[in-house]
């Protein structure tokens, strides 16, 4: 991690690439001068880039835009909705070919939006996971659909054992459902269970709300895996990770240096 001058007693860092600690980002149709600007200060802290939902479909830029991210060494996959758009159409193969062709290593697989039987979901992992490294997000885009947090549980062990590298809380772009209330507010006891069970590393938490980040942060630590972040929120973050915003700033702090002020 490159840092500009010294402070002591910051918390440490995994560095890239990271397995844990990770900073999703959620790319939303972004410019190429665009990612050139946010890679410029933040390549440092990004470690994969989504493209939301099916954005990848519409942009006129995809091609110039993979080549800036690779360049930078930060890996890039598209959103799940993408997957289902494929799935439910019945034209897996055709996916497969998609991410062949434009060379992606990694692969979100999810049914936020699709009615698609688990079974069904954890042989998909299974078959993309032998081409590529499977994401696998768990929660629904639709706040009416209430999973329990047994079945939080159930869901991300499986899909685990099916051959996902990481799961993903359900959060959307806006952070007010899956993991959290339709005000934003953290399903804290929701968090708990699935902690008890789940071992955090394996775990990306969608959080696009600095409230939810500090939430994660606090709970998990530094390295907490975090997604959705926006493109202007990546320096941010980082800093709330290093107790160097309010947020967080006493939260690492050893208590002598809290005592002598």
């Amino acid at each position: 991690m490159h840092n500009n001058y010294s402070l002591k007693d910051i918390p440490a860092r995994t560095a890239k690439p990271r397995t844990k600690g990770l900073t999703m980002v959620m790319d939303k149709g972004l410019s190429c001068r665009q990612v050139e600007d946010m890679l410029e200060t933040s390549a440092n802290t990004i470690d994969i880039v989504k493209f939301g939902w099916a954005t990848s479909y519409v942009i006129s830029n995809l091609e110039a835009k993979l080549s800036i991210y690779k360049e930078a060494g930060i890996p890039v996959y598209f959103g799940g909705t993408l997957f289902e758009a494929f799935v439910v159409r019945n034209q897996l193969d055709d996916y497969l070919r998609l991410l062949d062709k434009y060379g992606l290593e990694y692969a979100e697989v999810s049914d936020g939006s699709l009615e698609l039987n688990h079974y069904d979901k954890c042989n998909y992992i299974a078959r993309l996971s032998k081409e590529v490294t499977v994401l696998s997000e768990v929660g629904y885009k639709d706040e009416s659909k209430v999973i329990s947090p047994s079945e939080w549980v159930q869901l991300m062990n499986a899909e685990l054992e099916a051959g996902a590298w990481k799961v993903i809380g359900e959060a959307r772009e806006t952070g007010n459902v899956g993991l959290f209330y339709a005000d934003g507010e953290v399903r804290s006891e929701l968090i708990q269970k699935i902690l008890a069970e789940i071992p955090t590393d394996k775990i990306i938490w969608e959080a696009p709300q600095k409230s939810q980040q500090v939430f994660f942060v606090k709970l998990c630590g530094t390295n907490v895996n975090l997604g959705n972040i926006a493109p202007d929120d990546t320096t941010s973050l980082e800093t709330i990770r290093l107790g160097l915003r309010s947020d967080t700033f006493d939260w690492f702090l050893e208590k002598e240096y809290l005592n002598e002020k």
